[in-house]
């Protein structure tokens, strides 16, 4: 059996039930991430432990990344009776504005251990250039 000493939480189920939305899909918490740079990409990573991926949608508009996930209900026995439930259901959504320098063509993701995984590789054109400089002409000549 689990005890719980939360009142807080004891008063959001009793006001659940009292409202009716027990037991309908709640509004979920926020989609944790992490975003760093690795070499010459960019790498987000976003926590969605049981959800599978399936039920998981990446959508790229111009530089707009949207990361749509679904927690669905686990079917349970007749004969099942919750005792305890603070995993959030339902559809959890998180939007990032993308820069310019990222070639959000080559996107690669990778859902290993409850972890979505996003590899951007940063566009040639945003990588350093060396401009070579001519004597007496002065034209100058971009190399890449």
């Amino acid at each position: 059996m689990l005890m719980r000493t939360d009142p807080f939480r004891e008063m959001d189920r009793i006001v659940q039930q009292l409202s009716g939305t027990s037991g309908t899909w709640s509004k979920p918490s926020v989609m944790p991430m992490d975003a760093y740079r690795e070499g010459e990409a960019y790498v987000i990573a976003f926590d969605l432990p049981g959800v599978s991926t399936e039920a998981i949608d990446i959508d790229v508009e111009r530089n707009m990344l949207t990361v749509k996930a679904e927690r669905r209900p686990v079917a349970k026995a007749d004969s099942v009776k919750m005792e305890l439930s603070e995993r959030p259901l339902g559809v959890f959504s998180r939007q990032i504005m993308l820069a310019d320098t990222l070639d959000t063509e080559r996107i690669e993701a990778d859902y290993d251990a409850g972890v979505l995984t996003l590899r951007i590789p940063i566009a040639e054109r945003a990588k350093p250039r060396k401009v070579s400089i001519s004597a007496g002409s002065g034209r100058k000549q971009i190399s890449g």
